[in-house]
């Protein structure tokens, strides 16, 4: 079952990642050797990720392709909806901006990216807790020294 997007933010046009277009000449790849195979029987859905005749998957059919190709490559489980999260946080902290992710999401709001779909980690913390060693450190005034962090001098 196929359903629209919720308002026409959610109809928009955007490049493709270099790995996203690899991964979809792949599927285009194994659709054409399955469709040699399949004959008559194969059914040209114009879906990217399909069966070996060629019928779109539903929901489960694709949740158990993606946990089958997850525990081949020794990946932890994660759910497929929570993939959409994953890259979001990922581009927001690798300096995306906040207006670029709400377009990508296909969201009019940036608050609405900002508060269901970026879910920094502990990890994703890391930069701010480093930065907070900068507060103990004060600088030397002998040069030779540079900088005295948060110890005692003899």
């Amino acid at each position: 079952m196929e359903k629209g997007t919720k308002s026409l933010a959610g109809e928009r046009q955007f490049p493709l990642p270099d790995l996203v277009r690899e991964a979809l000449k792949c599927f285009e790849n194994n659709q054409l050797a399955e469709k040699l195979v399949a004959r008559e029987r194969y059914d040209d859905s114009g879906y990217a990720v399909v069966d070996e005749l060629g019928r779109a998957l539903n929901g489960r059919q694709l949740r158990e392709r993606a946990y089958r190709v997850m525990d081949e490559h020794g990946l932890r489980r994660a759910r497929l909806y929570g993939a959409r999260a994953s890259c979001f946080t990922y581009l927001a902290n690798n300096g995306v901006p906040d207006h670029l992710l709400a377009r990508w999401a296909g969201h009019t709001d940036v608050r609405t990216t900002k508060r269901w779909y970026v879910k920094p980690d502990v990890e994703d913390l890391r930069p701010a807790a480093d930065a907070w060693g900068g507060l103990a450190c004060v600088p030397d005034p002998d040069p030779a020294e540079n900088v005295r962090c948060g110890s005692v001098r003899e």
